[in-house]
């Protein structure tokens, strides 16, 4: 290990690339042989048993009779001979970790618009398949002229982003509430809503035309997004993007639903939960649906306290299936989704009617600028665990390579009838644990989440998982994204300058998240109406203004980021501890101090 405490060095050095023969053709042939039909090849020398073995309890460190540390793997870099046998697994292991996070945000959506259980299984398939293309993609790594590439060139998967996840809730409730999308009142007169896939179009259609915004920041210098776009920014942006989704789909799926059964009216369709017409309805906050979430949830515990290292990295996986098989014996799954997907599908089997929602060009303009802003921490993040240079010309061009397959992948995306596919961090676990950054094993990776999503049972059998169960995995899942937040904002120095940008910013994030109606009633006064009347295209603008005021983490990034753009500067040295609900307090900065004598152990 390093005088400066650097992990990285204390690893094994990594495989080295094969080295090139004179006759490429020959020298292909005869390694694509001994690749098949030696065990070498097929095995390697990766530690198999090391990969697949629990920790048991007195193998727990610190314990009197724990066993000695069994031997780590080999570290196999992007380029580096990988096993076939290896990559399959680490391929498979891959898609499992992040295949919770792909399959959330369609089951979520179809939720929202009341859609067609067929319908949702689509949006799933959908995901997955396009999550898959699009991967392939960023992993590529493809020069175009000059110095500008497409991808990044590392085990960089996208999937589904959280951020349209929060934002699309907010210009769903938007269409509903002006009209675009219909309202069902029942004869006992409980009005709910009724299904919208216009809605879903909609949302397409402003997607795609916003993500020119992104292919536009793409060619903007990477240290220069980085200083308009600092930790305090993106953090800011990541922890509320978690916390908003633990509140508006997380818990209330954990207590039964996140449907008009939330209120628990006496009557009608949604008086049970999720409605009265599920296989064992119950009122919302049951016990027993706080119980199923519960046994996802510890489920999840259990294997990071005892599980080998690929349960470790499944371990939402494994948590949805106990609470499945636990539900499914006691009655609470309804069968029939997986009953009307089909077999076998692809993309366009179903297709939205493409349009412009004009509420929501300017929400999906800031989404696309934050996907930027994740995809920069996330690209930094892999570089990092796959022991790749984090400076330099090298990493700025794998920087602006992602970047632009971001943004170009929200443009394919809404053609492939799935919302804005972004870089995804929940796989650098994987890279971590396994020691395996190689590229392979990220193209195995591709090919099953795209089997996932061409079988179409598959994504029936998502449909059907209880909300309780979901609800007690994803709100798990979405701390997970709260705590990459703090742990972007760990990265601040936090001045005096920067604890104020992130109090501003806070009192909009969560004074949205905890009242989430405040800015409803904003624009509803007569002086408001008669110029909306009077210019009709103000309508759309309001629309959006209001849509980011009521997204918290919209609102939180453009406060965050405007005040550290106009705020000066402070020199650490010389900071002040005045700032307001910490005058007591003095703050020490280490830097500051660095003469200051050593203190005897």
């Amino acid at each position: 290990m390093s005088s400066n405490g650097s992990i990285v060095k204390e690893q094994p050095e990594a495989i080295p690339p094969p080295q090139p023969q004179s006759s490429f053709l020959r020298s292909r042939a005869s390694h694509l042989h001994r690749k098949l039909t030696t065990r070498h090849g097929w095995l390697g020398d990766y530690n198999y048993g090391w990969l697949c073995t629990p920790t048991l309890p007195f193998t727990l460190p610190g314990r009197r009779f724990s066993k000695p540390r069994r031997r780590m793997p080999p570290f196999y870099a992007l380029d580096s001979e990988l096993p076939l046998l290896l990559a399959m697994t680490c391929g498979l292991q891959h898609a499992l970790a992040m295949l919770a996070g792909l399959i959330t945000p369609p089951i979520i959506f179809a939720s929202a618009l009341n859609l067609d259980s067929e319908t949702g299984a689509y949006m799933i398939s959908a995901s997955l398949i396009g999550c898959g293309i699009l991967s392939l993609v960023q992993m590529s790594r493809m020069k175009l002229w000059r110095g500008y590439y497409l991808g990044t060139g590392l085990i960089s998967v996208v999937g589904t982003s959280f951020a349209t996840l929060s934002t699309a809730n907010a210009i769903f409730n938007a269409m509903y509430a002006d009209g675009t999308c219909p309202m069902i009142t029942t004869a006992d007169g409980t009005v709910t809503r009724g299904p919208c896939p216009d809605a879903y179009g909609k949302v397409l259609g402003t997607s795609l035309i916003c993500s020119f915004l992104e292919i536009f920041l793409s060619f903007v210098p990477s240290r220069t997004l980085q200083r308009i776009f600092p930790p305090l920014v993106t953090g800011t942006v990541i922890l509320m993007i978690g916390a908003s989704l633990i509140g508006a789909s997380g818990i209330p799926n954990w207590g039964g639903g996140s449907n008009s059964c939330m209120s628990r009216p006496e009557t009608g369709l949604f008086a049970l939960c999720p409605t009265v017409n599920a296989p064992r309805p119950l009122p919302w906050g049951s016990p027993e649906f706080i119980g199923l979430g519960f046994l996802s949830f510890i489920s999840i515990l259990l294997v990071e306290l005892f599980g080998s290292p690929f349960l470790k990295n499944v371990s939402i996986i494994v948590g949805l299936a106990i609470g499945c098989i636990v539900s499914g014996a006691t009655g609470y799954i309804d069968g029939s989704s997986i009953k009307s997907a089909p077999a076998i599908t692809f993309l366009w089997v179903k297709t939205f009617k493409i349009g412009v929602y004009p509420g929501a060009i300017l929400p999906m303009l800031a989404v696309y600028v934050s996907l930027a802003m994740e995809a920069i921490g996330d690209i930094t993040a892999s570089a990092e665990v796959s022991r790749v240079a984090v400076d330099g010309e090298e990493f700025d061009s794998r920087i602006q390579g992602g970047v632009l397959s971001d943004g170009i992948g929200g443009f394919f995306s809404a053609l492939f009838t799935v919302t804005p596919l972004s870089i995804f961090a929940q796989n650098n676990g994987v890279i971590a644990i396994t020691r395996c950054a190689n590229r392979t094993a990220g193209r195995f990776c591709c090919v099953f989440l795209i089997l996932f999503g061409v079988l179409g049972k598959i994504s029936g059998v998502f449909l059907a998982i209880p909300n309780p169960v979901l609800g007690g995995v994803t709100t798990f899942l979405f701390a997970t994204v709260a705590v990459s937040g703090l742990r972007v904002l760990s990265y601040t120095s936090f001045t005096r300058r920067d604890r104020f940008v992130l109090a501003a910013a806070l009192c909009f994030g969560f004074g949205d998240l905890l009242v989430p109606d405040i800015f409803t009633h904003l624009f509803e006064s007569s002086r408001v109406a008669r110029a909306v009347a009077a210019h009709t295209g103000l309508q759309g603008l309001l629309d959006s203004v209001e849509i980011i005021l009521e997204t918290p983490f919209l609102i939180a990034g453009i406060v965050a980021a405007v005040l550290n753009l106009i705020l000066p500067q402070e020199d650490a040295k010389v900071e002040d501890d005045t700032f307001v609900g910490d005058a007591d307090v003095e703050v020490v900065d280490v830097e500051a101090h660095h003469d200051l004598p050593e203190v005897k152990k």
